[in-house]
């Protein structure tokens, strides 16, 4: 069997879900025996590849630049994980939505501010009107929630992915 190219990918979150990943500890190598990880905070790779096997996407799609992303991941990946609540519900970063977006920035940097007090235009992608869950703008193959995931949860749906083998998740429906 070849090796499977598995990356992860980072939207609106904290990173829990990829600390959560990092928890499965020594289980790693197991994992690292039939994978490559390809992209993600823990690699160097600067582009996401083609020909993905499996991505993992942590976080909600907030901005302009997530929505690229996301979009990128699915046309780029053959199987498509959203890992953790914010990815499988906005959680979190969703808690914005009822401030519009623009009102938002001005409360941070503008309110928030002692200096230099102005919405910057550089360096902040644009905002979209509300935080969401991946699977709004994508089709998800696996939801994974938990804030984060347990790390057992990971390793198995791992494994199973990895081994060539449908995962059985507890089901979350949507919609």
């Amino acid at each position: 069997m070849s090796r499977i190219k598995l990356a992860t990918i980072w939207l609106d979150g904290c990173s829990g879900c990829h600390m959560s990943l990092l928890d499965i500890d020594e289980a790693i190598l197991a994992v690292a025996e039939k994978a490559d990880i390809v992209y993600g905070p823990l690699v160097d790779a600067q582009a996401f590849p083609e020909g993905v096997d499996v991505t993992l996407v942590e976080g909600a799609v907030s901005s302009r630049e997530d929505l690229n992303n996301v979009r990128m991941v699915r046309a780029r990946s053959r199987i498509v994980v959203a890992l953790g609540d914010c990815a499988v519900t906005g959680n979190v970063p969703a808690m914005r939505n009822s401030i519009p977006a623009a009102k938002l920035l001005h409360r941070i940097y503008v309110e928030g501010s002692q200096t230099n007090a102005r919405v910057p235009n550089q360096g902040v992608p644009p905002l979209l009107p509300q935080a969401r869950p991946v699977h709004d703008f994508i089709k998800v193959d696996y939801h994974l929630p938990g804030c984060p995931p347990k790390p057992a949860l990971i390793l198995g749906l791992l494994t199973e992915l990895l081994n060539g083998r449908a995962a059985t998740l507890p089901v979350v429906k949507f919609g």
